[in-house]
């Protein structure tokens, strides 16, 4: 965990646990300078990192379905300048769950998370990025309508699928900034997500995951990509 500092700069919202805490693990081995958020404010693996990296990484809390501690968390850091912003948010339902049967308010917990709260953090962090950076979100490959052909998780898809729309509008309104925008599908990996019955390690996916993204540094405009750099039909 003590590579040669890098220069480079990560904002990474949702990092406490799961693919979130891989990503932070990663961009610290690899030398970044790394402000991670948690939701709430507690004890994680994230805290293990701390006295292993070499002052490398700062912890932040912000909970991003409440918009004032977003607001909050971008006033706190509006010195600085970021290389990459990566939102990392993700709720599930039951999987066996159908639109004929989901609670209104699972329907909205779902959505909200998935889709709502990770574009209203871009749309109020988006600043801290530098002109030839990159900002990022974990999208799913379930998140493609086109590659539905089994209708399950259809809530989850259905968020995820919002989500890419969202960003399909920030990036034609935001036509020319030369930024990087990416829409990532990490596959399916064994978290408490994911479930154990995963196909992928979260050691297969995330370190391919972060060279894609690193490959498309300096690209303008919007892809969706899934870990090993392939483009996701929308």
């Amino acid at each position: 965990m003590s590579p040669p500092s890098s220069n480079k700069q990560l904002l990474l919202i949702g990092a406490s646990r799961g693919l979130g805490f891989a990503l932070a693990k990663e961009y610290l081995r690899r030398g970044w300078h790394v402000v991670a958020t948690e939701r709430v404010r507690a004890t994680s693996q994230l805290h293990d990192l701390l006295e292993a990296c070499g002052g490398r990484l700062e912890i932040e809390t912000v909970d991003i379905t409440h918009p004032d501690q977003v607001a909050a968390l971008r006033a706190r850091l509006a010195p600085r300048e970021f290389d990459l912003l990566f939102v990392n948010a993700g709720v599930t339902n039951n999987e066996r769950e159908t639109i004929a049967d989901v609670s209104t308010d699972e329907f909205i917990r779902v959505m909200v998370t998935n889709a709502l709260s990770p574009m209203r953090a871009v749309e109020a962090l988006q600043d801290l990025v530098c002109p030839s950076g990159t900002i990022g979100i974990m999208s799913s490959g379930q998140g493609s309508i086109a590659n539905n052909v089994n209708g399950n998780h259809e809530v989850y898809r259905g968020s995820k699928a919002a989500l890419n729309m969202l960003m399909r509008s920030f990036a034609a309104r935001h036509a020319d900034d030369p930024r990087t925008l990416l829409l990532m599908a990490p596959g399916w990996v064994r978290t408490d997500l994911g479930g154990p019955k995963a196909r992928l390690s979260v050691e297969e996916s995330i370190p391919n995951l972060v060279n894609t993204m690193d490959a498309q540094a300096g690209r303008a405009g919007l892809q969706y990509l899934d870990y090993l750099g392939r483009t996701v039909p929308w």
